[in-house]
């Protein structure tokens, strides 16, 4: 595993860093936002509703329009670094701002620095490696994500802790902003991105949906089918405090399953380079199911359910890396990202449906109602990929 590590490209590693970075002063922020919006704007829930839906919405639509962009261009790394500017300079921001509409439009720039930016650093992280290696690629890439939102929330309550005012933290951020910037500008183009499309290649377009690979297609179809029971995690922290956590080391917990993704999200990931994508992503899948049905029907309690936790974050491991590299997989190089374009765009457009589903669920019929409505989305999904999509790496 070392020297596998060892002999990733330098690209590899420096969209890494990069995410680390960008990821530590965003989950910094995230956590604050509702206490900021609260506490010295004097808004409510409802604003934040607003806020948030707006804003998630919009970077899921952009993460379709960059990797359609990507795909006309030939280029990635404008996109990359107009994303990560944006997101740079809207986080302290959020600081100088007396209203929650002017959060709003602050919230809204950072989503759609986040949808430019996406799909195309995606493209470029599966251009730079072999399929025999993507799999590791997307998992390194993956576990500096996690690294990140590991290290941000904590850095936020060392820093409140310490006494520093909340607008203070939140100006601060404008640090690992510009240091993301200057990495992006570090960034090469790929070559497969920068080369002219053959004249017998599809042209990449909105309407484009049908050009793209029947293996690929339904891959969509089983991740959109997987997302509609894979709800904000949010209520996973709100059940968690129903069999007992304090309140105040909910987002320990938390971080303890961003600490467990982090450290297996590469071993596992790159496992799926040997074993075959497939293979991961049932083992995924099934977890995912298990870990609804028993948090639903078994009510686990203390060390329990620490341990059960720590097993969700070996799900995370096993499956996010995994499937993008996937997706690199079944999509030919000239409209690898418009397919990573549409797979961010599904995974993001679903996470609305599925926590409305799921909320309601929860509160019209009963906690077993929603867990066991996630662990059968999961359960279709698996069976689904098994039997439907073709094309998908075997051993």
């Amino acid at each position: 595993m070392l020297d596998a590590l060892r002999a990733l490209p330098r690209t590899v590693w420096l969209i890494g860093f990069i995410s680390l970075v960008n990821d530590t002063a965003s989950e910094l922020v995230y956590p604050l936002v509702p206490l900021f919006l609260t506490s010295v704007l004097m808004a409510g829930p409802k604003a934040l509703g607003l806020i948030e839906g707006i804003a998630e919405a919009t970077a899921a639509l952009l993460k379709l329009v960059s990797g359609v962009a990507v795909d006309r261009t030939r280029r990635s790394k404008p996109w990359i670094v107009i994303g990560y500017a944006l997101a740079a300079l809207g986080r302290p921001l959020i600081a100088l701002v007396t209203s929650w509409p002017a959060l709003l439009a602050i919230r809204f720039a950072d989503r759609v620095g986040k949808g430019l930016r996406t799909s195309p650093r995606d493209a470029l992280l599966a251009a730079s490696v072999g399929p025999d290696r993507r799999g590791l690629a997307f998992g390194v890439h993956r576990a500096m994500d996690n690294a990140g939102a590991v290290l941000g929330p904590l850095l936020a309550a060392g820093l409140l802790a310490a006494g520093m005012p909340l607008r203070d933290v939140l100006l601060w951020t404008l640090v690992p902003g510009v240091l993301c910037v200057l990495l992006t500008l570090a960034l090469p183009e790929a070559q497969a991105a920068a080369a002219p499309v053959a004249s017998s290649a599809p042209r990449p377009t909105l309407a484009g949906w049908a050009s793209l690979p029947p293996g690929y297609r339904r891959f969509l179809a089983v991740v959109a089918l997987f997302t509609l029971g894979n709800s904000s995690n949010m209520f996973l922290l709100l059940r968690a405090s129903e069999l007992g956590v304090p309140q105040a080391q909910v987002p320990l917990l938390w971080a303890a399953v961003s600490a467990i993704a982090m450290l297996l999200s590469a071993p596992l990931s790159g496992l799926s380079d040997r074993v075959g994508r497939r293979a991961l992503l049932l083992a995924g899948y099934g977890a995912y199911a298990l870990f609804y049905l028993v948090l639903g029907l078994a009510s686990p309690t203390g060390a329990w359910l620490v341990l059960w936790f720590a097993f969700y974050g070996v799900f995370l491991a096993a499956t996010e890396g995994v499937e993008k590299a996937l997706v690199a997989d079944l999509a030919t190089p000239e409209q690898r990202g418009t397919a990573f374009g549409w797979f961010n765009m599904t995974a993001g457009a679903m996470l609305l449906p599925a926590s409305a589903a799921f909320g309601w669920l929860y509160e019209q019929i009963g906690v077993q109602a929603a867990f066991g409505f996630s662990a059968g989305c999961a359960l279709a999904a698996a069976a689904l990929l098994r039997w439907w999509v073709p094309g998908v790496q075997e051993a």
